[in-house]
């Protein structure tokens, strides 16, 4: 009997969902926990490789800055991460100025793809950078102080101060294996920062099967922020804070999956004012602040004394 992988219940209904991004269809069995409300795929494909095609997004070709760029990126970090300045904040990394993190902190980011995030961080000044994706091509160094490793997180030898997984979580099996392997990994105090989509999201309860971050068959877990934190402490973490930070993406992909379209943003330019644009993106900014967008940030950290 398939049981929650969050929170263990074995109180679940079932619903089907199909593959909307690439238009490849196919009927994939969904569960939705009705205690704690998480979702997982039931039956996972062998092979899931059809599903992520060479131009998938994470699999980019890796863009690096010039020296004059390095140079204005290191200065940026420092001064908003000394004063938090919001228009300083990279695009790529509000969450930062929460964490505080230290430019020599050994740091690793789980299902790293390209790794232009860690990139970022090294041309920002970090120094100490590892990437872990089983499914890249090769191991690869991208500069001093920033290597790609083609394995799990699990296969490292080394701990670190923080781990990041930006949007990678729910692509992995068991979230219990995942939470458990980063806990080991971190050194005491250490930080773990999750960011994936939650089905807390007003967006999937009005949407269900059209809401476009179900992403089936991709998705493997999607976690309620309920969900989450039952598992997290169960494993020994304190959760210490909870932000949503989803955008507007969650109305108008949803909206080209209900007219059976493709994922693909010029096509809204078709049925989507500039007027309601805007006003997905206000829509957007207010779900976060009430707690019903469609994707969050998980601020974890492992205690100093278990």
């Amino acid at each position: 009997m398939s049981k929650c992988k969050f929170c263990g219940s074995s109180d679940l209904r079932f619903f089907q969902a199909q593959e909307r991004m690439l238009g490849l269809g196919g009927n994939f069995s969904y569960a939705e926990c009705i205690s704690c409300e998480s979702l997982q795929l039931d039956s996972i494909p062998a092979d899931l490789s059809s599903y992520y095609p060479a131009d998938y997004y994470s699999f980019a070709e890796l863009k690096k800055s010039n020296p004059i760029a390095r140079l204005l990126k290191k200065f940026r970090m420092r001064v908003f991460l000394r004063f938090g300045i919001k228009w300083l904040s990279p695009v790529y990394g509000y969450w930062l100025v929460k964490l505080q993190p230290g430019f020599s902190d050994r740091i690793a980011d789980v299902g790293c793809g390209n790794g232009q995030l860690l990139y970022e961080l090294h041309a920002a000044g970090f120094t100490d950078l590892q990437g872990f994706d089983p499914f890249i091509a090769e191991d690869t160094q991208i500069a001093p102080g920033l290597c790609l490793w083609k394995k799990r997180i699990e296969e490292s030898e080394v701990s670190f101060d923080w781990i990041m997984m930006h949007h990678s979580f729910e692509h992995m099996e068991d979230p219990e294996d995942v939470l458990k392997s980063c806990y080991e990994k971190l050194k005491p105090g250490g930080k773990l920062l999750i960011r994936c989509p939650v089905a807390d999201s007003e967006v999937w309860k009005e949407s269900r099967e059209f809401w476009v971050q179900l992403d089936a068959p991709r998705h493997l877990i999607i976690p309620t922020l309920k969900g989450l934190k039952i598992k997290a402490e169960q494993l020994g973490f304190v959760l210490d804070e909870v932000a949503f930070d989803s955008t507007d993406f969650q109305f108008w992909g949803t909206e080209l999956y209900r007219r059976g379209e493709l994922l693909d943003e010029s096509k809204t330019a078709a049925f989507l004012t500039k007027d309601v644009r805007s006003s997905m993106q206000e829509k957007a900014l207010r779900y976060n602040q009430e707690g019903k967008g469609d994707q969050a940030c998980f601020y974890l950290r492992k205690p100093i004394k278990a």
